[in-house]
């Protein structure tokens, strides 16, 4: 028996779309039940299940730390790549979090390398006062980049995973990466139970949402910034 496996989401919606017989495995950072994937966690249906890796759903805490953080800040960049099929939702998200806590988001959009410089200008242009970059693979990818722009505007921002700060990022909050390969042996966990019989309408989604927050003391003191002493000690790791 063959098994379909997917890293990320639109791979997944592909062989989804490719097939219905043949057995597909995610790992994906897109909640798979509002995107449409499955239709369930505990029973995905069809022909396919794997593992939700939290990297949505935490606009409203990536907004709080930025309001504790710069309690005057009313305009916040937001960076989406329109490519991800979980940027809308992030978006609304965001729009509802920033509402609740009277801040004004602006969306910019960016898929590819050249599009990283433009979009620090306009937000440069419209007097942002932070930034906020969604979890993507291209944003991953281009962490270096991205926090070495973010500098250079002097602009603090927030991401949704500790490799940004490890680079110089300001504030990460997110999934825990202890082990980089733990959710690919998930994955393969399942490929496996597959390959032995079991149907993947009866393997639930698993979902990992073990959270982290890292301050880098550097960035922010590079930034004229003061962390308040409640948020170093709410800090999960400090980077000197």
């Amino acid at each position: 028996m063959a098994v379909i496996v997917s890293g990320d989401a639109p791979s997944a919606f592909a062989a989804k779309a490719a097939t219905s017989n043949i057995p597909i495995v995610f790992a994906i950072g897109t909640d798979p039940v509002k995107v449409g994937l499955v239709d369930r966690f505990n029973r995905p249906g069809g022909n396919i299940t794997g593992v939700y890796h939290l990297l949505t759903g935490l606009a409203s805490k990536h907004l709080e730390l930025l309001h504790e953080l710069l309690p005057a800040a009313r305009t916040i960049a937001l960076f989406v790549n329109p490519g991800n099929p979980n940027a809308h939702v992030y978006v609304l998200e965001t729009r509802a979090a920033a509402d609740a806590l009277g801040l004004q988001v602006e969306v910019l959009t960016v898929s590819t390398e050249g599009d990283l410089e433009p979009a620090f200008r306009i937000m440069v242009q419209q007097r942002a006062d932070a930034l906020l970059v969604i979890a993507d693979p291209f944003f991953i990818a281009w962490r270096k980049q991205l926090t070495a722009l973010a500098a250079r505007c002097a602009t603090p921002a927030i991401y949704p995973i500790r490799y940004f700060a490890d680079v110089g990022g300001l504030i990460s909050y997110g999934l825990i990466w202890a082990d980089p390969n733990e959710l690919n042996q998930q994955m393969w966990t399942y490929v496996g139970r597959i390959l032995q019989g079991t149907k993947p309408a009866d393997l639930p989604i698993q979902q990992s949402a073990r959270v982290e927050l890292l301050i880098n003391l550097k960035t922010a003191k590079d930034l004229g910034l003061t962390i308040s002493p409640s948020l170093l000690a709410r800090a999960d790791e400090v980077l000197e």
